[in-house]
């Protein structure tokens, strides 16, 4: 039996940011997108259709979350409701989250520790982080510093340092030796 569409917000450690959970995928599972300005809808219609709402300042899409950034100034009282309309309405559109215009970031750079980096990444951090409503995008290892980008509720939040130092870097530093220090860009 069919139950149809279904979604519930889930706070995230940023004040500012509320991930919705949907029970239908809007993105390719494994693929995100962070938008902190206003995008067109070739880019994403689903970014689109959120940044028209007054008051959203940034847009993260997973393959069933999105998390919304709204402005320091209002409560998630004035804007839950328009942001829940704005979701529901791209899901009955059929339109997908990201449009013929998107393009994804550059291919990270390659070899074996930066495979296993890339593994704890992806099988222990980001999984983490996710729960959470942000991600972690990793961007470079040279020298043993590893690079990552937070997004999403990662943005901007206050315990964003203490998940890079204390979670990401430990969990990397403990996993593989070459691993200095961990510093986002």
């Amino acid at each position: 039996m069919d139950l149809g569409f279904r979604m519930h917000a889930e706070r995230t450690p940023n004040p500012q940011s509320i991930k919705w959970v949907l029970s239908d995928e809007v993105v390719a599972a494994g693929l995100t997108a962070s938008f902190q300005d206003p995008v067109e809808a070739g880019i994403s219609p689903l970014a689109a259709r959120l940044f028209a709402v007054d008051g959203v300042e940034a847009v993260f899409l997973a393959s069933r979350f999105v998390t919304v950034t709204k402005r320091e100034d209002l409560e998630w009282a004035d804007i839950a409701e328009p942001v829940v309309s704005a979701i529901k309405a791209h899901v009955a559109s059929g339109d997908p989250g990201l449009g013929p215009e998107f393009e994804a970031g550059p291919a990270a750079p390659t070899g074996e520790v930066v495979e296993r980096i890339r593994e704890v990444l992806e099988n222990e951090v980001r999984p983490a982080v996710a729960m959470d409503g942000g991600d972690v995008i990793f961007v470079g290892f040279e020298d043993g510093v590893v690079e990552v980008m937070l997004q999403g509720a990662c943005v901007g939040c206050p315990s964003s340092t203490a998940t890079l130092r204390f979670g990401i870097e430990a969990r990397l530093r403990e996993a593989i030796p070459e691993v200095l220090k961990v510093i986002q860009v």
